[in-house]
């Protein structure tokens, strides 16, 4: 089934619910390979969770050989307009359900839901998960460089506005897909309120897995923080600004072999850009592990 009330608990095929907030996680699913790699990559790091997997249309986005035959199809602006809308929901429900499939295939449990929306995804994303307050958002991303970075995509929203954390997995060499699995989780930390709420998010989220602190600042020593492992990041090596900040990271989780990489959404000093700044779209788009972003006030469930 699918529906469009995301507040409304979902049903999934055996009759029971997925909407437990302790379990839920929901998935921004468009059909693309990326949308479908973000679920199998998200499946390692989160076993056994209730799926929502959301598709957002709107009533001019079915695939483009069908638009070009609902408009020849249609002898009015009105129905050119029903047409569109009918065509554009019926293929969302479409991807819904194969999105959820791969879910299933994963693992998790899953529900297929559509949202019909003009907002970007991302956007509508972060609200649905507002009203659900799941236990993570998961979306895919292309990773984008240069100019088209800068302009954003469904992930920066989503990581920008989601009131829970947001799982963002970019496309992953192979080693990188099984990291995910049994790798350590990576938090950027500089030692500021922010960073340590995301440490502590993510030990909720992922309890499982052990953690490496990674020390983000100018100079300085391998530290250890009680029991947890800890590494200094010197930016001085990874060239400077937000870029030198996501260089670091990147290859911090490269040595440690880390299965996701955890930053928080506000922050000092060189972190102190996470929010809808230039630091979060570097980390976002070029460290190549899933990358994990945890709102001040997300609930550790």
């Amino acid at each position: 089934m699918t529906t469009e009330m995301p507040g409304v608990p979902a049903t999934d095929t055996s009759g029971g619910t997925t909407d437990r907030a302790a379990d839920l996680v929901l998935v921004g699913f468009d059909g693309s390979r990326g949308a479908a790699r973000a679920i199998a990559t998200a499946a390692l790091l989160l076993p056994r969770a209730a799926a929502r997997v959301v598709t957002v249309w709107t009533p001019a986005s079915p695939d483009p050989v069908l638009r070009h035959r609902v408009t020849r199809l249609a002898r009015t602006l009105d129905r050119l307009g029903a047409l569109m809308e009918q065509e554009s929901a019926a293929d969302a429900e479409q991807t819904a359900a194969e999105g959820a499939a791969l879910a299933r295939a994963a693992g998790w449990s899953a529900e297929p839901v559509t949202h019909r929306a003009y907002a970007d995804p991302g956007a509508v994303l972060a609200g649905i998960a507002g009203d659900l307050h799941p236990r993570a958002v998961v979306v895919g991303a292309r990773g984008l460089g240069g100019t088209a970075a800068v302009m954003g995509s469904v992930s920066d929203l989503a990581a920008h506005h989601s009131p829970v954390p947001v799982l963002v997995v970019p496309p992953l060499l192979s080693h990188e897909r099984a990291a995910a699995a049994t790798g350590p989780v990576l938090v950027g930390h500089d030692g500021s309120p922010g960073a340590e709420h995301a440490r502590d998010a993510a030990a909720a989220l992922l309890p499982h897995r052990d953690q490496v602190l990674a020390h983000v600042h100018h100079g300085g020593t391998t530290e250890r923080d009680g029991d947890i492992p800890s590494v200094a990041v010197d930016l001085h090596a990874h060239g400077r600004g937000a870029r030198a900040v996501a260089n670091a990271l990147d290859a911090a989780a490269a040595e440690r072999d880390a299965g996701v990489v955890v930053i928080g959404s506000r922050g000092r000093s060189a972190l102190r850009e996470m929010v809808l700044g230039s630091t979060a779209m570097a980390v976002l788009h070029h460290v190549h592990r899933p990358v994990l972003v945890v709102p001040r006030h997300a609930s550790q469930g």
